[in-house]
C-alpha cells in the first residue's frame, strides 16, 4: 500500500473554520471602513457591484449558521455538517483552491491527451500592461498573436506537417504578481507538436524536434513586432512610441520562457503544472499578522537579498484583493488550435477521445468513478454489458454529487465520506435552509448560532480630527518623532 493510500485511511476530514483566520478578520473588521473610503474617493459613487458581492460572499462562505448540510454513517449513525461555500473566484482562499484543483483535474484527466506539453509564458512592457488589463479586447489580440506566432514556430520544426495542421493549447491568463500587485501576463501550455487530419479525415500527431534559444529569440521578436504593430493600427499606441519601443535594448521589455517539458506519461507532473497555471492571486498561507494595524504578505520568489516580503494594513490588504477580483464573465483560462470548443479534430484529440476498454486510461476513468461512489458496484458497461439509461443517469448524478469530496482527496488525500469510526460510506441526508432548524441544531451541537457581525465603519484617528479643526492659518501640531535620528552628513 503506497503511502498516499495509507494517510487516505488514517487521516479524519475536519472542517475548516475559516472565522479563525487572519484574512477573514482583516475584512469582518475593516471591510465597511473600505467600502466608506472607496465611495468619498468617487465623490460618493459606489464602486464595482462585484467587488463588494465577493467580498459579503466570502464572509458568509464556511459558516454553518447560514445553512449547511448533513452527512450521516448508515451503519454507526455517525454524522456531521458540512457548510455551504461561496463558490467565489476571487476572494476565498478556499474556494479558488478548490476550482484551482477542478481545473487541473479536468484538464489532466479529460482534456490534454498523453504526448509531451510545453510551458510558454509571455510578458510584456509595463506600458502595455495598462491596456491588457482593462481592455478584454486588446487582452484577447496579444494572446492570439502569441499562440499564432507559436504555431508557426512549431509547424516549421515538424518538416512533415501541412500548412494547415494545427497546435493544441491552454492559456491561463495571470493577472497578478508575487505580491497581489497588478501584472497581466500568460501561461500557455501547448502540446510539443502540430494536429493535422489526413485524407479519411483522421488526427494525425506530428511531434516537434528540440527547440532551441535561436527559436525562442525569433518567437519574441516576431510576438513583439506584430503586437506594436497591431497596437499603432488601433490608435493605442503612437507611431514613434512603437518604433521606440522596437528598438529597446534587451527584448524591450518582452519576456518569454519556454523552459518547462513535461513528458507525455508525466500525469501528475501535469496536473502539478496545472495547478500552478490555475492558481489563484492570493494565498492565505502567506499572510501573517504582526499586529492591529499591519500585515505581512510573503513572496515565494525570492530576491537579490533574499525573501521578498511586502507590509500592508488591512485597507491596502483590501485594496490590493479588490483590485485582482475579475470581472464577471471575464474567462480566466482559453483553448485554442485542435482543443478549442469548436475544432473538428476536437473530439479525436483530446484524453478520452476513442479510449477502449481495459486501456491505461479507461481505468483510470472508472477508478476515479469508483472514488467518486465509494461502495458502488462496477458498471455493467464494464462487464460487458449496456448499461440502462436510467441506472446511467443515476451513476452521473452520485458521481456529480460526490465531486467535491473527489475535490478534497485530491487535495489533502482526505475522503471526507468515509466514517472516522467505522470506516463505512457516509452520506449527505439533508440540507438544512430553514433559519429556525440551524438555529436548534446548532444550538443542541454547541456551536454559535448567528454568523460573525460585520464591524462598522470606523472614524479617522483621533489625532487627525483634531488637526482637521485648526485653523488655516494655525501652525498645525507636529507629533512627537518615535526615534531620534541622526541627520549628521558623514562624507
Amino acid at each position: 500500500m503506497s503511502a498516499a493510500c495509507a494517510s487516505a485511511r488514517t487521516a479524519v476530514y475536519r472542517r475548516r473554520r475559516p472565522e479563525r483566520t487572519v484574512l477573514y478578520r482583516t475584512v469582518q473588521t475593516h471591510l465597511a471602513t473600505w467600502l466608506e473610503l472607496s465611495r468619498d474617493s468617487r465623490q460618493g459613487a459606489c464602486g464595482p457591484a462585484h467587488v463588494e458581492r465577493e467580498f459579503r460572499r466570502y464572509l458568509e462562505c464556511g459558516i454553518l449558521a447560514h445553512g449547511f448540510a448533513r452527512a450521516r454513517c448508515a451503519e454507526c449513525g455517525h454524522d456531521f455538517l458540512i457548510a455551504w461555500s461561496c463558490k467565489g473566484r476571487g476572494v476565498c482562499p478556499a474556494c479558488n483552491t478548490r476550482r484551482m484543483v477542478e481545473t487541473a483535474a479536468h484538464l489532466a484527466d479529460h482534456v490534454f491527451p498523453r504526448l509531451p506539453v510545453r510551458q510558454w509564458v509571455l510578458s510584456v512592457p509595463k506600458r502595455l500592461r495598462y491596456h491588457l488589463e482593462q481592455d478584454p479586447a486588446i487582452e484577447t489580440l496579444a494572446l492570439r498573436i502569441f499562440l499564432s506566432v507559436v504555431e508557426q514556430a512549431l509547424r516549421r520544426f515538424c518538416p512533415a506537417a501541412g500548412p494547415d495542421s494545427r497546435i493544441g493549447a491552454v492559456a491561463f491568463i495571470h493577472r497578478f504578481g508575487a505580491l497581489l500587485n497588478p501584472h497581466e501576463h500568460f501561461h500557455c501550455l501547448v502540446i510539443e507538436g502540430v494536429f493535422e487530419a489526413d485524407a479519411s479525415g483522421a488526427a494525425t500527431f506530428h511531434e516537434s524536434g528540440a527547440l532551441d534559444q535561436k527559436l525562442l529569440n525569433e518567437v519574441q521578436a516576431k510576438v513583439r513586432r506584430r503586437l506594436l504593430r497591431a497596437l499603432t493600427r488601433r490608435g493605442v499606441l503612437e507611431p514613434e512610441d512603437a518604433e521606440a519601443m522596437a528598438n529597446w535594448a534587451h527584448g524591450g521589455g518582452f519576456s518569454l520562457d519556454a523552459s518547462v517539458r513535461i513528458e507525455g506519461t508525466d500525469r501528475p507532473g501535469l496536473e502539478r503544472l496545472l495547478r500552478y497555471c490555475a492558481r489563484p492571486a492570493f494565498a492565505l498561507e502567506r499572510l501573517r499578522e504582526i499586529d492591529a494595524e499591519y500585515l505581512v504578505y510573503e513572496s515565494i520568489k525570492p530576491g537579490p537579498g533574499g525573501s521578498v516580503s511586502l507590509m500592508l494594513t488591512p485597507l491596502e490588504l483590501i485594496e490590493r484583493l479588490a483590485a485582482l477580483i475579475p470581472p464577471p464573465r471575464r474567462h480566466r483560462h482559453r483553448y485554442y488550435g485542435v482543443l478549442a470548443p469548436n475544432a473538428p479534430l476536437r473530439g479525436q484529440v483530446t484524453a478520452l477521445a476513442g479510449v477502449p476498454d481495459g486501456t491505461p486510461a479507461a481505468a483510470e476513468t472508472e477508478s476515479i468513478a469508483a472514488t467518486a461512489a465509494p461502495g458502488a458496484t462496477p458498471s455493467r458497461a464494464s462487464e460487458g454489458t449496456e448499461e440502462a439509461p436510467g441506472e446511467a443517469e443515476a451513476i452521473h448524478s452520485r458521481i456529480a454529487r460526490y465531486a467535491w469530496a473527489v475535490l478534497l482527496a485530491r487535495i489533502y488525500e482526505v475522503f471526507p465520506l468515509v466514517c472516522p469510526r467505522c470506516g463505512g460510506e457516509m452520506r449527505i441526508i439533508a440540507f438544512i435552509t430553514d433559519a429556525g432548524a440551524v438555529r436548534e441544531i446548532l444550538t443542541h451541537l454547541g456551536e454559535p448560532t448567528s454568523p460573525p457581525r460585520l464591524m462598522k465603519a470606523r472614524a479617522p484617528p483621533l489625532w487627525e480630527m483634531q488637526g482637521a479643526t485648526l485653523g488655516e492659518d494655525e501652525p498645525q501640531p507636529q507629533p512627537v518623532p518615535e526615534y531620534e535620528f541622526d541627520q549628521r552628513i558623514a562624507w
